[in-house]
């Protein structure tokens, strides 16, 4: 017998401007599930992520959630509200019977302190905050709006780790198809406003995906097929009884209504390149560059020969150098050491994953002409802006629609149409996967196998590096880079090991940091402190240490009886091996709380 839900959503509707956006959706979560939600960019996941939540109200259809069931919800955007301190903000999450810990804990576990400022903390920051903060009451069920966006790949690691290891029952929303494929085991497809499951994981999906449609296609086929055959009986078949044309007549109706209404699939973004002429061979060749902010080493004596036709992934952790690396081999900024020599005829086009060059205010067609005119200057050549914002799925009616208004999936979308217009033969890409749906993620992947110029990219998404690079450059830290033959996969069996123990190491430290960090002199190292688990444990030992003197005294008196043995030797047994090992818990939290008791000592001199 199935368990009963924690959360049922049943014929839910909503309808935007006319057009409705859900219709009819159920979707019912038990205990333990571990669901992926997934649709085009503007299907409607993250409403009906909020419907589920309580913060969105239909207008039709019941939502259930079990008595005493605990919901927590990750927005793709978190509120802040008049929070002082990372903590504060993660603490005020927590229920009566919450373990207060838990929150300082996680936030260790996230890279941060506690002490932030919500007002001063970057996008990834402020991802793991919100993370921390739905986390840290271990709820019963967790709806997860895109909660890899803004990580790096060590953080995205630790998080699957920890989701997996939990009980919650999962609801995610997210573009990183290795995330949903090690996390998922049913996936829900929303589609045209109806949803769709399966009980499998999102490694299922795709081929399910591609079996429904072209069933759907096989089936409209069918449809306007009957259509012509009804239309030519009509016109020219042999008249029967006229009660039984009447009814044939109104068949045929119903059949034109069927056909009418039908909605059919989205297409596809044109993602096409504006190539320029075609580069020299040797596009970039670094030899033994270096960098550094002070006194702290981002680059060291690294040598790269970049050919044409190259794909070049850049990983790491958040804070490593990504894009100081990625600016020193583009021109953006000039090495402390070593050379950079630029083949012939380099024509560069950048995407920005930031997105700080659109203004919030301006309008989609603004955005994509710079303000002049109706077209848009896609290489050398005018194109019509509504033709162009329909290569990349915007409709007419969004051509003034403020660019504040438009949904993540279609800020990207957005800045990949203003990337691609420049005529380039060498493309640099930030995080270009940010909030794209897995159709568009698609037609990317098979617009940059077909480019035929060279591209450097820095992505935190495994999938994505592993069908599009042909190198991989990781830091292997103190400065030291390294570039691997092969996609992300191909790294890991190379290196022999993931990278996810260097953002255990130092709390990572957004990227855009570095570029101020060479304007300003060099901070004060910070100065050392006892982190959650090592006060915790200087807290608990002591009651510890306690239990396990008062266990040990309670065997002794049992095997002080001189004549136990002959008694009962079990007992007698049972008693040695608890007080043995009782004795040796005892010398380990002993030597534990001596060393964290020195530190503390060491820390407070200092």
């Amino acid at each position: 017998m199935a368990p009963p839900p924690l959360i049922q959503l049943k014929d839910i509707a909503l309808t935007f401007g006319g057009t409705p956006l859900l219709s009819g959706v159920e979707l019912s979560v038990s205990a333990g599930e571990r669901v992926c939600l997934i649709g085009r960019n503007g299907s409607g996941k993250s409403t009906l992520l909020k419907i589920a939540a309580g913060l969105v109200e239909p207008d039709g259809g019941s939502r259930f959630v079990q008595p005493g069931a605990t919901i927590r919800y990750l927005p793709q955007e978190p509120d802040f509200g008049e929070h002082r301190t990372t903590l504060a903000y993660v603490e005020s999450g927590l229920g009566p019977g919450d373990d207060h810990y838990q929150a300082q804990y996680l936030l260790e576990q996230l890279g941060l302190h506690g002490d932030e400022d919500p007002a001063h903390i970057s996008g990834g920051e402020a991802r793991r905050a919100a993370l921390a903060r739905v986390l840290a009451p271990s709820p019963d069920i967790l709806l997860l709006d895109e909660p890899t966006n803004h990580l790096d790949l060590p953080t995205i690691e630790w998080l699957e780790g920890e989701l997996d290891s939990r009980r919650s029952a999962l609801v995610l929303i997210s573009h990183d198809r290795r995330f949903l494929t090690n996390l998922s085991r049913a996936t829900a497809w929303l589609d045209r406003g109806a949803i769709r499951q399966i009980d499998r994981g999102f490694a299922s999906f795709e081929a399910w995906r591609d079996e429904v449609l072209a069933e759907e296609e096989r089936d409209q086929h069918k449809l306007d097929r009957k259509i012509v055959n009804e239309e030519h009986w009509l016109r020219y078949g042999v008249s029967g009884r006229r009660k039984r044309n009447v009814k044939r007549l109104g068949n045929l109706h119903a059949l034109r209504d069927q056909r009418r209404n039908y909605r059919g699939t989205a297409g596809s973004a044109n993602l096409a390149v504006a190539e320029a002429d075609k580069s020299g061979r040797l596009v970039i060749e670094a030899k033994g560059i270096g960098k550094s902010f002070g006194e702290r080493k981002i680059i060291e004596n690294f040598s790269i020969r970049v050919q044409r036709g190259d794909r070049i992934g850049v990983v790491g952790p958040n804070g490593a150098g990504k894009t100081t690396l990625v600016n020193l081999l583009t021109g953006a900024d000039a090495p402390d050491s070593g050379s950079i020599r630029f083949g012939a005829n380099i024509e560069m086009a950048t995407l920005d994953q930031h997105r700080e060059s659109l203004d919030p205010k301006s309008t989609l067609a603004e955005a994509l002409t710079g303000g002049r005119g109706d077209h848009v200057m896609v290489g050398d050549k005018p194109k019509h802006v509504i033709g162009y914002m329909k290569d990349f799925l915007f409709a007419q009616e969004q051509r003034g629609t403020p660019l504040e208004a438009l949904s993540g999936g279609e800020r990207g979308r957005l800045m990949l149409a203003r990337a691609l217009a420049k005529p380039s033969n060498l493309l640099v890409l930030d995080e270009p996967t940010n909030d794209l749906d897995l159709e568009t993620l698609d037609v990317l992947e098979e617009m940059l196998g077909d480019y035929e110029g060279t591209v450097i990219l820095i992505s935190h998404d495994r999938d994505f590096l592993d069908r599009v690079v042909t190198s991989v450059i990781v830091p292997e830290g103190n400065g030291k880079w390294i570039e691997y033959a092969g996609g992300y996969s191909d790294m890991l069996l190379q290196r022999g090991d993931d990278i996810r123990r260097e953002a255990v190491k130092a709390a990572p430290a957004e990227e855009k940091r570095e570029a101020k960090a060479a304007a300003t002199p060099p901070a004060a190292a910070p100065k050392r402190r006892l982190n959650f688990n090592e006060k915790h444990a200087l807290e608990t030992l002591p009651k510890t240490i306690e239990k396990l003197q008062a266990e040990i005294a309670k065997q002794q008196r049992l095997l002080d009886d001189p004549d136990l043995y002959a008694k009962d030797r079990k007992k007698f047994d049972e008693a040695s091996a608890a007080i043995a090992k009782a004795q040796t818990e005892l010398a380990a939290a002993e030597d534990r709380w001596l060393e964290l008791e020195v530190l503390r000592e060491e820390i407070e001199q200092a």
